[in-house]
């Protein structure tokens, strides 16, 4: 039964996955996420059912729409290709509860890493949330990491907030965004406070990949998505802890 979980948990992300895409793209724009049916974003065409099936629809229709030939967003695709992958590696290493937490924990930062990297923007309902799902599920999924959870939100969102408060009593401007500490605490109350500093060294060797790599020049001004370079971080680290990896 067990190594049907990957397929399910792969079938599920693919479903998260199309709304999470949606979320990203009409949340920031003020417009309705659960409200009212889907339509094309250029001439507003209702999609049938045969239309919102993930992934697929989009290779069938060639990534446009059939009413007026405009091109679908690609980031509905590639946000649905990899909510795919979070549940079925979430489900691969722990074929469990402890697994579908994960993919809900993994979906989530998948939301959070795409609207930093867009609009520099945590916003308190998706962050705050996870920190509470994370504290909730853990008696039940990790009882073991319990406590180290409970510290790792407490940790995570006080070492930051602080973090933040002290460059800007040194420098008189803000280094931090606001929703930095809460989305640290709430990835502390996954993986627990011995994994917070692995996480931080983790999201700025990514970050600085990031920009070796595009070769832009950094300023003591530059803006940099650490909620997103830390969501990258914490995902692998919340697998590698799973199964037949345990880190703790």
């Amino acid at each position: 039964m067990t190594g049907w979980m990957p397929l399910a948990g792969l079938i599920l992300g693919l479903i998260f996955g199309s709304f999470i895409a949606n979320l990203v793209i009409r949340w920031p724009q003020g417009k309705s996420v659960v409200g009212g049916r889907s339509a094309c974003d250029a001439c507003g065409k209702p999609l049938g059912a045969c239309e919102l099936v993930p992934v697929i629809s989009h290779i069938l229709q060639r990534g446009r729409c059939r009413g007026c030939g405009a091109a679908i967003d690609r980031r509905h695709l590639a946000i649905e290709i990899a909510a795919g992958l979070i549940g079925a590696s979430a489900l691969f290493v722990a074929p469990d509860l402890n697994g579908l937490a994960g993919a809900v924990f993994g979906w989530c930062l998948l939301a959070l890493a795409v609207l930093d990297v867009e609009h520099f923007w945590l916003p308190d309902r998706l962050t705050l949330p996870l920190m509470a799902i994370g504290l909730v599920v853990a008696p039940f999924t990790r009882p073991e990491m319990t406590e180290m959870r409970i510290i790792g939100a407490l940790a995570g969102f006080v070492g930051l907030a602080f973090i933040g408060w002290a460059y800007r009593q040194w420098r008189g401007r803000q280094g931090l965004g606001g929703g930095d500490p809460k989305m640290l605490g709430a990835i502390g109350a996954w993986l627990g406070w011995p994994m917070l500093p692995f996480v931080l060294l983790l999201a700025s060797l990514v970050g600085l990949g990031a920009v070796l790599i595009r070769r832009e020049a950094m300023h003591a001004t530059t803006r940099v998505p650490l909620g997103a370079l830390m969501a990258v971080a914490a995902w692998p680290l919340w697998l590698v802890g799973q199964g037949a990896f345990p880190l703790f």
